[in-house]
C-alpha cells in the first residue's frame, strides 16, 4: 500500500542558517532524478519551527510554503512538515494545545498531508502543572501527540521524535528504558517513531540493534540519519558516500531520511549515493546493481558531480550572504549540553535573533564573494610599468619579485576542477568516523616524518644514509601532497561554479592554511631540529595514532565525532608541537577569497636581497626617509633583519606568492645568548661596514642608525626572559589580500621555536610605532599568542605551552 511505502530522502533538520527556496527547488530536482521520495522540513533555526512555534506564518510566508509544498509534490515527493514545541510547551495547557493545532491546521490548509512532532534536544523535567496531570514525561508527550494525530485526521505519514532518540540517550538501556516502553505501549500504532541508531551520529546501523528498538517501540522506526551532518563542528565537512548501512536493514525500518551538511552544495555526493543505496535490491534493476557498493556509488556520483562543479553556476541559487556559516555551534540532534545553544532557549534572546523566513536568502552584507578579489588580482597581476601609489612595492617592472616566482603559474582565471582534485577534496572531507585515502596518507606520512625526524636532526650525521634518504623521500611526497591541497584551494576559488565556492570555501581555505604551515614545518625539520638530548622533550612521541584512526578514536571508539574538533585539519594540528594552541588555527576566513598561490618555507641565503628590498620599501612608506635610505640601501635591512639572518637563520621563514617574496618572520630561540653573540660579532661588523666618513648629513644618519642597532640589542629583564625566552619579528606587505597567510607564517615560526624547546615568545613593539601595532592587531597577533598574551612596556607576550 502507498502509505507503507519506504520513506527515503532528506531531512532539513540541522542547526544553522536554513537553505533558501531556490536551494530547496534544486534539492527536489536532485531527489526526483535519484529516486528519493520524501523531504522533511525542520530547520532548527527557523524560529517559527522551534523557538516561536506558537506563531502562525504571515501571508507572505504562507505563499512561500504553499509554493514549496506544491513544488515537492510536483516532483513526486512527500512533503513532511515538522514542528518542535518541546522547549517550552506546557503539555497540560489547553491553550498550548489549541495553538499547536492552529499552527498545524494552517500548514495542512496549504496542502501538506504529512507531519512530524519533534521532542528532541530538550530537558526531561516537567513543570508543576504537567507533573500533576501526567504520570511521566513520556506520558505527557504521547497524550499530546495522539490528540494532534487524531485532530489532523490520522494522516498516512505522521512522525514522532522522542527525547530518547538513540541508544546512548536511553536510560538505563534501550530495552529497559521506561521512557521508550511508555512510547511503545501508548503511542497510537500508526504513528512512526524517529530513531538515529546507537549514537546521535552512528557509525553503522546493525540489524540486531534495530530489531531491539523495534521490539521496544512495537513498530518499525524511521531513521533520522546524521551521518553527513556537520553542524557540530565548523571545520568539518562530509563529502563521502552513504556508508555503514546494509540495505537489508530496510526490512526493519519505516524509512530513512538523511540530515546532511549545512552547506547545500556539499550534499551532492551524499544524496546521490543515498539514492543508489535506496535503489539497491529493487526488482527492476540489473543484476550488477543488486548489491550496494559505497566505492562504486562514490565513483558514479563523482562522475555526475564533475559536470555540476564546472558549470558556471552563480551563487543566486543559494543564500547571497558571504558569511554563510552561522556563529552558533550546536550538535545535530544532540542533547542540549553546550552553552552555545542555550542562546536559543533564553527568552531575552528572542528579540536579538533573526527570524529566518522560509526563503532564507537575504541582501548581502558585503560585496558578493568573487568580485572584489577578481579586481584585486587584476591590480596586482597586471601592474603598469610605473607603479602608482599603493601598488606592490619592491618589484620593479620587468624584474624583482616577478622573476622570482620560481615557475609557479597564476591561478586568477576561472578554470575546470579536475577529477583528481575532486577526489582529493572528497578524501580530505570524507565521513565523521573515517578518513578518505588522501587524508589517511597525509596523517600517516606526517606522523612518520615527525617520529623519525631525529634522522635529519642537527646530530643527524650519525644516521644511516639510507634512512636519511628514506626520510627525505617521504618528506618530498608529503610536500607534494601539501602543494596539491594549495592548488585545490586555488582551483575552487578560481573555478566557474560560484555556488560551490560559497559553500566549500571555508573548508578548502582552512585545509590550505593547515597544509602551508605543515609543509613549512616538515621542510624546517631537515637539519634544523635539535637532537634528543636537547630540551625538546617528548613532543615527537605525544601522539601515535594515524591512518584510519580518527580523533574520536583517541578518546574512545564509541565517542561521538564532535568529541574531537577539527577533522583532518584538527588532527594535523594536534601532531604539531603547538597543537594545543587552537588560537593559531581557528579564525574566520577572509570575506573576499583570492586564488593567489602562497608558499611558506624556511629561509635560504639567496632570499636576503629580496628581504632587504622589501623592508627598505616598507621603511620608505612609513618613515619617508628616502634620501638616507637611497644613500645606504642596506642599512634598514641590516637593522631590521640582519642580526637574525646572520646569527639565527634557522628560525627565519619566508612567505612568497606568485610574484615572489612578500613577507617574512624571524625568530630567536634564546634572546639572552643571542644578544651576547650579537655584541661579539654583529655590532663590530656593522661598525666596520658603516665607518664615519666626515661630518656630512649622511654620515651622521649612518652613525645614528648604527647606534640604534646597538640599542636594539639592549638587555631585557630576567623576569621577562624566564617566561618568554624567545623573540620574533614579522614583516609582510600590507597589500596581501588574504591576511590569514601572515598568521600562518607566524604559526610556522612558533612551531619551530616550540619544537626546539621554547616555552614563550615576545615581540617588541614601541608604543610610538602605531603602524606596526595596527598591523599586528589586524593579524590578530594578540589572539594568536596563547595564554598570557598582553602588552607590557611595548612588548607583546605569548605563552607556547
Amino acid at each position: 500500500m502507498e502509505e507503507k511505502r519506504f520513506l527515503c530522502g532528506v531531512v532539513e533538520g540541522f542547526y544553522g542558517r536554513p537553505w533558501s527556496m531556490d536551494q530547496r527547488k534544486v534539492l527536489f530536482q536532485w531527489m526526483q532524478r535519484w529516486g528519493l521520495n520524501t523531504y522533511l522540513y525542520g530547520p532548527k533555526d527557523d524560529l517559527k519551527h522551534r523557538l516561536l512555534w506558537r506563531e502562525v506564518y504571515s501571508p507572505e510566508e504562507e505563499a512561500q510554503l504553499r509554493t514549496l509544498i506544491a513544488e515537492a509534490q510536483s516532483k513526486g515527493l512527500r512533503f513532511v512538515y515538522a514542528l518542535s514545541p518541546g522547549q517550552d510547551i506546557v503539555f497540560s495547557s489547553s491553550c498550548d494545545l489549541t495553538l499547536l493545532k492552529r499552527k498545524l491546521k494552517q500548514v495542512s490548509d496549504l496542502g501538506c498531508q504529512a507531519f512530524a512532532i519533534l521532542f528532541d534536544d530538550i530537558d526531561h523535567s516537567m513543570c508543576q502543572a504537567d507533573s500533576e496531570a501526567f504520570t511521566s514525561f513520556a506520558h505527557a508527550q504521547v497524550t499530546v501527540t495522539n490528540e494532534i494525530y487524531r485532530f489532523l485526521g490520522e494522516p498516512d505519514v505522521f512522525l514522532f521524535c522522542p527525547t530518547e532518540y538513540c541508544g546512548s540517550l536511553c536510560s538505563p538501556s534501550v530495552s529497559k528504558s521506561p521512557y521508550l516502553q511508555t512510547i511503545g505501549e501508548d503511542l497510537l500504532p500508526n504513528i512512526t517513531v524517529i530513531w538515529t541508531g546507537n549514537k546521535v551520529i552512528s557509525r553503522k546501523l546493525s540489524l540486531d540493534c534495530l530489531a531491539e528498538v523495534e521490539t521496544v517501540l512495537q513498530r518499525s522506526p524511521l531513521i533520522w540519519d546524521n551521518l553527513h551532518a556537520n553542524d557540530y563542528d565548523s571545520r568539518r565537512l562530509f563529502l563521502g558516500p552513504f556508508k555503514g548501512r546494509d540495505p537489508q536493514i530496510r526490512s526493519h525500518l519505516r524509512g530513512l531520511l538523511l540530515n546532511p551538511n549545512c552547506e547545500f552544495e556539499a550534499n551532492y555526493i551524499p544524496l546521490h549515493t543515498l539514492g543508489s543505496w535506496y535503489r539497491t535490491g529493487n526488482e527492476d534493476l540489473k543484476d550488477e546493481e543488486c548489491e550496494y557498493c559505497p566505492d562504486g556509488a562514490l565513483t558514479a556520483a563523482l562522475r555526475d558531480w564533475m559536470e555540476e562543479l564546472n558549470q558556471p553556476l552563480q551563487a543566486g541559487r543559494q543564500s547571497s550572504r558571504a558569511d554563510q556559516r552561522v556563529s552558533v555551534s550546536s550538535h545535530s540532534k544532540t542533547p542540549d549540553r553546550s552553552g552555545s545553544r542555550s542562546t536559543f532557549r533564553a527568552s531575552s534572546a528572542v528579540a536579538k535573533l533573526p527570524v529566518f523566513p522560509l526563503d532564507s536568502s537575504s541582501p548581502p552584507s558585503s560585496p558578493p564573494m568573487g568580485k572584489r578579489e577578481t579586481d584585486g588580482e587584476k591590480e596586482r597581476t597586471h601592474q603598469p610599468a610605473q607603479q602608482p601609489p599603493g601598488s606592490r612595492p619592491g618589484a620593479p617592472a620587468g624584474g624583482g619579485r616577478v622573476q622570482k616566482a620560481q615557475g609557479r603559474g597564476l591561478c586568477g582565471g576561472k578554470g575546470l576542477l579536475t577529477e583528481a582534485q575532486v577526489r582529493l577534496l572528497v578524501g580530505l572531507h570524507y565521513l565523521p568516523h573515517e578518513h578518505g585515502s588522501s587524508a589517511q596518507k597525509l596523517l600517516q606520512d606526517l606522523t612518520w616524518l615527525k617520529t623519525n625526524c631525529h634522522l635529519v636532526s642537527t646530530s643527524g650525521k650519525k644516521s644511516p644514509p639510507q634512512k636519511v634518504d628514506e626520510w627525505r623521500g617521504r618528506a618530498s611526497r608529503f610536500l607534494s601532497l601539501c602543494e596539491e591541497i594549495a592548488q585545490l584551494h586555488c582551483s575552487v576559488v578560481g573555478g566557474a561554479n560560484r555556488a560551490v565556492l560559497y559553500d566549500l570555501y571555508p573548508y578548502v581555505w582552512d585545509l590550505r592554511n593547515t597544509a602551508l604551515v605543515t609543509k613549512a614545518f616538515i621542510s624546517w625539520l631537515d637539519g634544523r631540529v635539535l637532537s634528543d638530548s636537547s630540551s625538546l622533550g617528548s613532543w615527537r612521541n605525544c601522539f601515535h595514532w594515524c591512518g584510519k584512526t580518527t580523533g574520536g578514536d583517541v578518546l574512545g571508539v564509541d565517542s561521538e565525532p564532535w568529541v574531537f574538533k577539527g577533522g583532518v585539519s584538527g588532527e594535523v594540528q594536534m601532531l604539531l608541537p603547538v597543537g594545543s594552541s587552537s588560537e593559531l588555527f581557528t579564525h574566520p576566513p577572509p570575506l573576499f577569497p583570492t586564488s593567489r598561490l602562497y608558499n611558506i618555507r624556511p629561509y635560504h641565503n639567496k632570499d636576503k636581497v629580496e628581504l632587504y628590498r622589501m623592508v627598505r620599501q616598507l621603511h620608505l612608506r612609513t618613515q619617508g626617509d628616502q634620501e638616507s635610505s637611497m644613500a645606504h640601501p642596506d642599512i634598514v635591512g641590516d637593522r631590521c633583519l640582519g642580526p637574525c639572518l646572520a646569527l639565527s637563520p634557522e628560525y627565519s621563514f619566508i612567505l612568497e606568492d606568485e610574484l615572489g617574496v612578500c613577507g617574512c618572520v624571524l625568530g630567536i630561540l634564546e634572546v639572552r645568548s643571542f644578544a651576547k653573540r650579537c655584541q661579539a660579532s654583529w655590532i663590530p661588523a656593522m661598525r666596520d661596514k658603516y665607518p664615519p666618513k666626515g661630518n656630512n648629513a649622511h654620515a651622521n644618519t649612518q652613525q645614528d642608525l648604527v647606534r640604534l642597532m646597538e640599542e636594539d640589542q639592549g638587555e631585557y629583564p630576567d623576569s621577562l626572559l624566564y617566561h618568554f625566552p624567545s623573540q620574533l619579528r614579522l614583516d609582510a606587505l600590507p597589500e596581501l589580500v588574504d591576511v590569514s597567510v601572515s598568521r600562518t607564517l607566524i604559526a610556522a615560526l612558533l612551531i619551530a621555536l616550540k619544537a626546539n624547546g621554547s616555552q614563550g615568545v615576545f615581540c617588541e613593539v614601541q608604543p610610538t610605532d602605531h603602524q606596526r601595532l595596527e598591523f599586528l592587531t589586524k593579524l590578530g597577533f594578540l589572539e594568536i599568542l596563547r595564554g598570557e598574551a598582553r602588552s607590557r612596556e611595548g612588548v607583546v607576550l605569548g605563552r607556547l605551552l
